[in-house]
């Protein structure tokens, strides 16, 4: 059994004192323990948050990285970097990387691979414009993209990636894919991953859905089988709500 993770991506949002707060509420409640959660916050947040969540159920994540080390590349930040502030996940090839900072397949997968290189998870991104839904090719898209941003990945470290499907067009759009729309695309994706590595380890990826999730649509989202977690974008900027996505009810 996959074990649900609720990841919530904070984007370029919240000062250090934001940050504090919205730690502090996430605290106050207590979280069900056979779950995984995750926060992501901007670069400058994440010392302090990782201080905050320290020997808590919630874990550090950052939203993006280098695929090297360390060199010449001004305003990068390496994999080094984020293990040494306590980092457990980073997010890969998020559709607002790829459109604003022309991020391609291929550097996905290196960034993927250095993730894993360096005992970090990565939370690979996939999906789909609007137009490319309407015009029937997002299977052919979304296909592309798993091969292509796994294409450095070996079987020997596949299972240890958390795969994460946004479709473009419900990216703080407050248009969600439906249920059955989710659960059908994270259901190919799965087949997808069977041809590249063999049912044994596609079984053993997490597969998440983002886009637009709030806490009206959770419930909804985490009852279809295929979904085994969530990226959450705005609704994660308030502790309130972020609450109760991750307190979610459960699939009984």
């Amino acid at each position: 059994m996959r074990k649900p993770l609720v990841v919530g991506n904070w984007k370029m949002n919240n000062t250090l004192q934001e940050s504090l707060s919205l730690i502090e509420g996430l605290l106050s409640n207590s979280l069900p323990a056979e779950r995984d959660y995750v926060v992501c916050p901007p670069y400058t947040g994440l010392s302090l948050a990782g201080k905050l969540i320290k020997e808590t159920k919630i874990q550090l994540g950052a939203q993006n990285m280098h695929f090297e080390a360390k060199g010449a590349y001004t305003g990068e930040i390496s994999p080094l970097m984020l293990k040494e502030l306590n980092v457990r996940y980073v997010i890969i090839g998020h559709s607002e990387r790829r459109q604003f900072f022309g991020e391609t397949d291929l550097k996905v997968s290196k960034k993927t691979l250095a993730a894993l290189n360096n005992d970090l998870i990565p939370i690979m991104c996939v999906g789909e414009s609007l137009a490319q839904r309407e015009g029937g090719f997002h299977h052919k898209i979304i296909k592309k993209q798993l091969v292509q941003g796994l294409k450095l990945v070996d079987s020997s470290k596949a299972s240890d990636v958390v795969v994460a499907y946004e479709p473009v067009w419900a990216i703080g759009t407050g248009r969600t894919a439906t249920n059955e729309q989710a659960n059908d695309m994270l259901g190919f994706i799965r087949t997808v991953l069977t041809e590249l590595y063999g049912s044994s380890i596609s079984e053993r990826i997490r597969i998440l859905y983002g886009g637009s999730v709030n806490p009206s649509n959770i419930d909804g989202l985490m009852k279809q089988p295929e979904i085994d977690g969530v990226l959450v974008g705005g609704a994660s900027l308030k502790s309130e709500e972020f609450l109760k996505i991750m307190t979610y009810s459960d699939r009984g």
